[in-house]
Formats: structure tokens, sequence, C-alpha cells
């Protein structure tokens, strides 16, 4: 072992990441009821930059990426179909993988589903009720998370707009603090039940990410990966949940948020009818050229889709392709495109080395980004 080697940790956002052992990395995954569009594969691709740059680094990473196939939204999905919502689910999830497939996403080392957690859930309700963060109240078990808008340096208006937003209901007249979110929750007619002591009902949104990331990697994480937008409620408190079950914290150290998809300033989602699909997108461009067209901006910025921005992704994939056969590399240009991509994963830095120095340095960086 050589003691006087190069320090080789990625740093995520201003933390330092050392691991001893392999790296434990949640990915917060899709709740499949629509076909895969930027917004969604944007997330993915970087969180598999980060897994990639730390295999480079030497280190192990085991890769758990959850499917939220118990969820208000993909149910009212699997009803427009006339299908059940597992077996909607299914193929949606299918379509998911293919498209990430085709964009270079590494296969993951887990991928649990919420509806097999269904009993972590209930164990996960009756650990927090023992210990006093949580009551029972009309068949469901709620959080107390009066202090969770606060740890996460939000005002209380901007706190309650988007507990609304997300289904968190902060005017529920029924909880005892505006803040506290459902851990368990009643089932109506025609929902999806699962027996438990409070009666028929099925796990919160938070608490299925909670339980699933607990039963795969236990009170902790190395590394958290998502949407910029599921920063506040749903990873607040999924740490929030996890912590106040364990008394271990921080539930990850450090986490990837990443910044949104917007198209023509929109961010683009379903509800505003702005989608982009990578099954589209890769009929006619390289799937290559997509994958480094979301990742040439940083990890957390927004980022705008336009049309010029594949063809221009295009000509530079092309370009690079043309820079790795040059046989001039040194050891210099190498080692610095590691330190760009160990520095908060910056990849436009290590590109400019790339194309600039050609040879071995290209195909290294072509390599660990996938570009090949």
């Amino acid at each position: 072992m050589d003691l006087n080697a190069p320090d080789r940790t990625l740093r995520i956002g201003g933390r330092p990441l050392p691991v001893v052992g392999p790296a434990r990395m949640y990915v917060c995954g899709i709740t499949p009821y629509d076909a895969t569009h930027l917004g969604h594969a944007r997330t993915f691709v970087w969180a598999d930059v980060a897994a990639r740059v730390l295999r480079h680094a030497g280190g192990d990473v085991r890769v758990c990426r959850n499917v939220t196939d118990v969820d208000d939204v993909l149910n009212q999905a699997a009803d427009r179909a006339g299908s059940p919502y597992d077996s909607f689910a299914a193929v949606q999830q299918f379509y998911f993988e293919r498209d990430l497939e085709a964009l270079g996403v590494h296969t993951v080392d887990d991928q649990p589903r919420a509806h097999n957690h269904v009993r972590e859930v209930v164990a996960l309700a009756q650990g927090l009720l023992a210990s006093g963060h949580a009551y029972v109240r009309d068949g469901g078990v709620y959080f107390h998370g009066a202090g969770v808008p606060v740890r996460a340096g939000l005002g209380d208006q901007q706190a309650r707009d988007l507990l609304a937003e997300y289904g968190d209901e902060p005017e529920d007249p029924g909880k005892e603090h505006p803040f506290d979110v459902a851990v368990w929750r009643p089932s109506h007619s025609g929902e999806p039940a699962w027996p438990s002591p409070w009666g028929a009902g099925r796990p919160g949104w938070h608490a299925e990410c909670t339980a699933m990331a607990m039963t795969t990697f236990g009170p902790a994480l190395d590394l958290h990966s998502g949407g910029a937008d599921l920063r506040f409620p749903h990873h607040a408190y999924e740490a929030a949940l996890a912590e106040a079950l364990t008394g271990v914290r921080p539930f990850s150290r450090a986490w990837l948020h990443v910044g949104m998809v917007r198209r023509d300033g929109v961010k683009m989602a379903k509800s505003t009818g702005n989608l982009v699909l990578v099954s589209d997108l890769i009929r006619d461009h390289p799937a290559a050229a997509v994958r480094l067209m979301l990742i040439t901006a940083p990890w957390r910025d927004e980022w705008d889709y336009t049309a010029g921005t594949l063809d221009s992704a295009t000509a530079r994939l092309d370009a690079l392709h043309l820079s790795a056969g040059r046989r001039a590399s040194s050891a210099a240009a190498e080692a610095a495109v590691t330190r760009a991509l160990l520095d908060d994963l910056d990849v436009r830095t290590a590109l400019a080395i790339a194309e600039e120095e050609g040879g071995r340095t290209a195909r290294l960086v072509m390599r660990v980004l996938a570009l090949g």
C-alpha cells in the first residue's frame, strides 16, 4: 500500500466522502406511472456518474434504487388504464429500465419495490410509536414533524405550501400539528390495502423510502441521490423518520440533489404538458449524446432543454471520439481529470481537459462517464 498516494476522496456539495468498505448509495427511484422523460433521466444519469466516479477512485459501491409502486398517482393512472396497479407498474418499469439501459446507466445492485416492504413500514410505525415520535389517529399513524421544516431551512409558510403540493395535507384538522406526516394511512374503497394493527391501510410515501433504504443498508447511508424537487418534504422527512427511529445522525453523509430540467422556462412535468421523452430522442440521436447533454451542466443547476442543446451535444460527442484517437496523452492530464471528477463531479472541467489533451485522457473520460 502506498501511504503517499494522492487523495482520491470524492467531494459532494462541499462534503468529503471517504469510505471504508462498500459505499452505500440510495437513489430515489420512479413512481412507474408514465414514460421516462428528461427530468427523470437527468437525475438517474447523474446518480450513475457519481457511482462510476466512486468506482474510478477505487471504491466499491452498492447502489439501491427503489420503485415507488404504492402511490395515489400510480393508482389513478392504473384505474384510467383499466389495469391492476401492480401490473400497470410492472409494465411502466420495464420501459423505464429500457430507457436507462440505453443511456448507459449501470444496473443497480438492489431495486426494492414499495409493495414488498409494507411489513417493514408497519415495523417502522410501531417503533416510532413506542419511542413517542408518532401517534395513532383514525386508523393512521402520524409522525411528529413540527421541527422538520426548521432543520430543512424552511419557513412555516413555505413548508406548508410544499407539504400541500405533495399531498401531506398540512390543514388536516385531525393531525396534532400541520407538519406531521402519515407513516401509515387508512385505505378507502378501491385503494390498495394491507392489514396492520391500526386497520387496513397502506404506507405513507416518505415512510416507504425510509423502510426500503433501512432494509437495504441499515441505519445510515453514504450518499443519497434524487431530484432537487424531492429535497422537501420527501427527503427531509425520510431522514427525520430514520433518525427518530435509530438515533443515528445524519441519515445520509452527503446528498446529490440534481437540478430540475426545464423547457421554455417551466419545470418539465406531465402536469405542464411539456415532456420530452427519452425514447423519442434516442430514436434519432445517439443515446451517448443524450447522456452527454444531461451531464454537461453542473449537477446541482437547473437546466433548460432545447433541440439545439442536443445537436450541440451530438457534435461534441463526435469531437470527443476524434480526440480520443490521437496518440498524445500525459499522466498529468489524466490526474487532472480525476481531480476534477472527484471535486463535486466537475464533468465540465474533465471534458475540457479531455478535448484539449485527447488520446488516453479522452478515452479515460469517456470510459468513466460511459460516453463510449
